[in-house]
């Protein structure tokens, strides 16, 4: 039990992250008095303890609140993950903000778009990124530094040392409830404009409240190397904030520098895409490192290869849990890979207090096993796309009873013991001649090939069928390929109507920042090479 310096109530940190809605302000707060040498953050430059985070977090909340934000405002963040990228994110939770972490990886245009769409007052942003938005118009009306001012930059804004409030200022305790927003995260928007997606502080405090179930705790030593702007850090990120643990921030994921960090802090958590993990078992001195440390590694995000979870399994210490889920919500499904080697082709069963069913073309729903697209509810599920209840609308399935359930986007099949298959994306099945055709079943055919390293499937039209699928690969060691012969190695493996007519090799799949296969940007290569 503790006193907090603002003469709140005492909390106990272990009660209160039994609460359905806890305050997440408090328990910072917490953490800065009852662990103050603790080390909390992590990253290439510097080690900051609980107390400097709790100090520095108060001191920007402070500064927030000083230049007029709103209760449930957002404060955009763009910029490299550092640990000043982590105490923006923190502090304008605890000044009852909304943190808008921004996708790096977006166009100048989308990234204008998103910081008008936000309503932000504040953007923080690193030197880097600053350059790259020269010349576009910036939402908000005041632009402060992550990382020290340089350049054009350099008295024109100002470092965040040198705006936040004075050492040893106070913030105000938020007066917010589990409705209000916590985070704005942004889709990638690689179909069209970025969708704002609005997480409630309910959702993000049940994803942080969780942690204890997986392992979380004081003691606990997270290392994540994917971009805190991604739901896929963010649900390692907050409950080993939550607990009060120590959290590792890589600015950029090579294997070597994974490694040596996962041993030299005797790393016990981690979240990493499949491609993340296909470069570290591949890597020739994985077999060196001293990983005995590790209680709990996450994957999620993207497809993840059974063969490849079955090789983490045997050789990496420590237990394999596949998240399949949504930056949306929906449903959430956890794959024990460790407890069930036999179900390594699903993404598991769906978590306790989340439903999973199948629907058809006509949104009815359909009986059990039989393959549609997935929908899903749980207690984790976004308040909706920020100013576009017209896409809300288009995602959400309600049911006879009138609850709302979350269009996952992918077609699937449930087992007689609840465990789900993926088939492929809803929007990227291929209907040829009136058959549908799954990118998944011709890409698992084609990775079997000796000679293929990655693959992808989309469709193309075709005057005779309406669609029809076209291959790409790359190949081990970019070396050349037979295509004829992979291709029709493939198609007599294939029925008729799924056969590849084309098949195309190139240098590397286009991935997302969190490994994601870019299928529209594989449409425009395969258009490019059309013109």
């Amino acid at each position: 039990m503790i006193q907090n310096n603002n003469d709140v109530a005492a909390i106990d940190t272990a009660a209160e992250l039994e609460k359905e809605f806890g305050d997440y302000d408090a328990l910072i707060r917490a953490w800065g008095a009852l662990r103050p040498q603790h080390p909390a953050l992590i990253d290439d430059i510097i080690s900051l303890n609980w107390q400097q985070v709790d100090a520095l977090t108060s001191r920007i909340a402070a500064a927030l609140q000083r230049d007029g934000l709103r209760k449930g405002q957002a404060v955009a963040i763009l910029g490299s993950t550092t640990n000043n990228y982590a105490l923006i994110y923190i502090a304008a939770i605890r000044a009852g903000g909304c943190a808008a972490p921004l996708t790096t990886s977006a166009t100048p245009k989308q990234l204008g778009a998103m910081m008008a769409d936000s309503g932000a007052m504040h953007l923080f942003i690193d030197n880097a990124k600053l350059l790259d938005l020269e010349g576009q118009e910036i939402a908000p009306s005041q632009i402060i530094m992550l990382d020290a001012a340089q350049g054009k930059a350099q008295g024109e804004y100002p470092a965040m040392d040198d705006w936040m409030a004075a050492q040893g200022t106070m913030h105000e305790p938020p007066n917010v409830g589990p409705d209000d927003p916590q985070n704005i995260i942004y889709s990638s928007g690689t179909t069209g404009t970025p969708k704002g997606i609005v997480h409630s502080r309910l959702m993000r405090w049940r994803q942080t409240a969780i942690g204890v179930k997986s392992a979380y705790g004081e003691h606990s030593i997270t290392l994540l190397s994917t971009p805190l702007y991604s739901n896929t850090t963010l649900g390692c990120f907050n409950p080993s904030i939550g607990y009060g643990g120590t959290t590792i921030l890589m600015r950029k994921f090579d294997v070597k520098g994974y490694l040596d960090l996962a041993e030299k802090h005797r790393v016990t958590h981690t979240m990493l895409v499949p491609v993340q993990y296909k470069h570290i078992m591949e890597y020739e001195g994985f077999e060196g490192y001293d990983l005995s440390s590790f209680a709990l590694k996450y994957c999620t995000s993207a497809p993840f290869a059974a063969a490849l979870k079955a090789d983490v399994v045997k050789r990496w210490p420590g237990a394999l849990i596949e998240i399949y889920s949504m930056t949306e919500g929906g449903v959430v499904c956890l794959l024990r890979c460790n407890q069930y080697p036999d179900k390594l082709h699903t993404v598991g069963q769906p978590h306790i207090g989340s439903e999973l069913i199948t629907i058809d073309e006509d949104l009815n729903q359909l009986p059990a096993g039989v393959t549609g697209e997935l929908v899903g509810r749980s207690p984790t599920m976004m308040s909706g796309y920020q100013n576009q209840p017209g896409k809300t609308s288009e995602a959400t399935w309600i049911d006879e009873k009138g609850h709302r359930w979350q269009r996952m986007g992918d077609i699937g099949r449930i087992d007689d013991e609840g465990f789900v298959e993926l088939i492929g994306r809803s929007k990227d099945m291929i209907i040829s001649g009136g058959f549908n055709i799954y990118p998944k079943d011709l890409e698992e055919i084609l990775l079997a090939h000796p000679a293929v390293d990655e693959a992808g499937v989309i469709g193309v039209p075709s005057d005779r069928w309406g669609e029809t699928p076209v291959g790409f690969i790359s190949t081990i060691g970019n070396a050349a390929a037979e295509l004829d012969s992979i291709m029709a190695d493939v198609n007599a493996q294939l029925g008729k109507t799924q056969r590849l007519s084309e098949l195309y090799q190139i240098d590397e799949m286009p991935r997302s920042h969190i490994g994601k296969l870019l299928k529209t940007d594989l449409r425009a290569i395969y258009d490019g090479m059309k013109e």
